[in-house]
């Protein structure tokens, strides 16, 4: 396994239609298409991210590409955006203009399991194995996603900061879910009225809004932009709220069915789940790879941790790879 390397790395961007909704897709490697069309040349393996939220690709943008150096540039590190949470490219509507109603509520916690399902049902050859890692409530759809397409060839999930349970009671759920289930809406018009301002006026708000950490991702400040846009901040904050309400007792069944294809990382200072969440978690599945943070990594870990995450994963599925 190697660090990044100074030479350029192949990033495909694209934004397609996926069950109806706007998603942005980052794909990391020479392959851009892993359907069945190209099937003599395809890897035997896919790194699939599953975002948190906001789950915009472009938080992820340094991850990939620090997977896919790690990886010895061997395998397709592709992050999937959630349903909605992008701005489309200009001449792109949020929404794809069609009678053909492909998921009901694809903006909710449901529709983006159903729509990363139909993603790879669309886009990935049934013969790919996958590694599947995902963050903060990618944890909770990934979990779902195996419960629900057994038929998938996981060969690892990695879940890191997992949102997985009991989202209201954790410290931050409680101070959120106020505002997130009762008074979303009023954020609607601050947001509306910022979208007007220049590009270059945004990216410093976000910059002010950042200033306390030491080193912030530079890939993070032009993403951020992206919530100046109503209709995706619309989408997120619904998105939120059904997790406060959805959210609630862990799915230990999926959890032993497939304990061993599975990874917890943990964080110490975690609002989100706080560390008797992992303390439990480890009680109850002793046999399980569950590991609690030693570096101090905060749950978004992308603003600046996004190597350091990359370094500690391949060193994790090292054993693994050698295996294929």
């Amino acid at each position: 396994m190697r660090s990044m390397s100074e030479e350029p790395v192949p990033l495909h961007e694209e934004f397609i239609y996926c069950c109806g909704a706007a998603t942005h897709v980052l794909k990391c490697g020479p392959w851009k298409d892993l359907s069945k069309d190209e099937s003599k040349n395809l890897p035997r393996l896919l790194f699939m991210i599953i975002p948190g939220n906001p789950g915009l690709a472009g938080y992820y943008r340094t991850f990939i590409k620090a997977l896919y150096c790690g990886l010895n540039q061997q395998y397709p590190v592709w992050v999937v955006s959630h349903a909605g949470h992008c701005k489309p490219p200009s001449g792109m509507e949020m929404i794809e203009d069609t009678d053909i109603k492909e998921l009901e509520d694809v903006f909710g916690l449901n529709g983006q399991v159903e729509h990363k399902l139909n993603f790879l049902k669309k886009n990935v050859s049934k013969d790919i194995k996958l590694v599947l890692i995902a963050h903060s409530i990618g944890c909770y759809i990934t979990l779902e996603m195996m419960k629900r397409a057994t038929e998938l060839q996981v060969l690892r999930s990695v879940l890191l900061f997992p949102t997985i349970e009991r989202m209201a009671q954790s410290p931050q759920g409680k101070l959120m879910t106020p505002l997130l289930c009762k008074l979303r809406y009023a954020l609607y018009m601050p947001v509306y009225l910022l979208s007007f301002l220049p590009e270059g006026i945004k990216a410093s708000l976000v910059r002010f809004a950042l200033r306390g950490m030491k080193t912030c991702d530079e890939s993070s400040i032009t993403t951020s932009v992206n919530l100046f846009s109503v209709d995706c901040i619309a989408n997120i904050l619904y998105m939120a709220s059904q997790e406060m309400m959805k959210v609630v007792e862990r799915d230990s069944t999926t959890i032993k069915q497939n304990l061993k294809k599975l990874i917890f990382y943990y964080g110490t200072g975690d609002s989100w789940c706080p560390q008797n969440y992992y303390d439990e978690i480890k009680m109850d599945f002793p046999d399980g790879d569950i590991r609690l943070c030693e570096k101090g990594l905060r749950h978004a870990f992308v603003l600046d941790a996004s190597k350091e995450m990359a370094a500690m994963i391949t060193d994790w599925l090292r054993d693994d790879l050698t295996k294929l």
